[in-house]
């Protein structure tokens, strides 16, 4: 019975991502052919240099994903493993047959609707995927290894210093005014792969220190309905070093929306508080996602 619904669960899932990352395949792909494509923009990473090489060399872009993104699906497999792997080749294929075969409509020839909306659709394509446990773009991929290789290298300086190699190379090629509506195509993936990832309610680590932290703790369990961790510790300041003053930190975890009536409410119990925040992209378990108690 237990293997059963295991099954039963592990097969959703399978379908969850499936549609997930068929989803991700037709958005990214309408807005490569239906926005991108006829004015001859281009976005960020893997995909850029494909449509970057694509108008120079005139091979067809679905060829280029295809090609370009090969090595880094092997460096995915052999480094993040064989499932991940298996499902961004076939998102990548998919979306080059998407390209190839559907015969997408050109919505508008206004440029700055098509370098907005163009990036919206693209963002959302790529988020979707990632949402199923693929990649649409090999960019993230080789971003990942190199900053597991260097720790002092952030994934996103990687992924913006490869971005400025593209944009200069598209300004050189393509003009100045395509490569400055090709960066807004660029912001506007980015911002649209960010809500698809993180969403509305992406959540926000704050450490309280005060001398009110039992009634803070109160006021959060009860009143917000969050749960929180207590910490101790010991204060310290000034220039001749601590203070053996042992006190209670209190700590939680609420969404963005959230965040201003707690920093309210801690205000109100203790206008001298010490809050620090922290963004943090994702949660599972405790109370984070449950409903508040009002």
């Amino acid at each position: 019975m237990t293997a059963s619904l295991a099954s039963d669960k592990t097969l959703s899932q399978h379908l969850k991502d499936a549609a997930l990352i068929v989803l991700g395949i037709l958005s990214a792909a309408l807005g490569l052919k239906s926005f991108l494509l006829s004015s001859h923009f281009i976005d960020g990473g893997v995909t850029g240099i494909s449509m970057l090489l694509a108008q120079v060399l005139g091979v067809p872009l679905a060829v280029l994903l295809l090609v370009i993104n090969l090595p880094f699906v092997v460096l995915g497999y052999r480094q993040i493993g064989r499932g991940f792997a298996l499902k961004s080749a076939l998102a990548i294929a998919g979306l080059s047959l998407s390209l190839a075969v559907i015969p997408f409509p050109d919505i508008t020839p206004d440029l700055l609707l098509t370098a907005v909306f163009g990036g919206l659709f693209i963002g959302a394509g790529i988020g979707l995927a990632m949402r199923g446990g693929a990649v649409l773009d090999g960019t993230e991929i080789a971003a990942l290894l190199i900053s597991k290789h260097s720790p002092l290298v952030k994934v996103s300086d990687v992924i913006l210093i490869l971005n400025v190699f593209i944009f200069a190379a598209a300004a050189f090629l393509l003009g100045t005014q395509a490569a400055l509506y090709s960066i807004l195509t660029y912001v506007a993936a980015s911002k649209a792969l960010d809500f698809l990832l993180n969403g509305l309610e992406q959540y926000t680590g704050v450490t309280i220190i005060s001398d009110e932290s039992e009634e803070i703790r109160k006021t959060i369990t009860e009143t917000l309905g969050r749960g929180v961790t207590i910490y101790r510790g010991k204060r310290g300041f000034g220039k001749r070093g601590a203070r053996d003053e042992e006190r209670d930190i209190v700590f939680t975890v609420v969404t963005r929306l959230e965040l201003p009536q707690l920093r309210t409410e801690v205000r109100r119990i203790d206008p001298k508080a010490f809050l620090i925040q922290q963004s943090i992209d994702d949660t599972e378990g405790g109370m984070v996602k449950k409903r508040p108690l009002h």
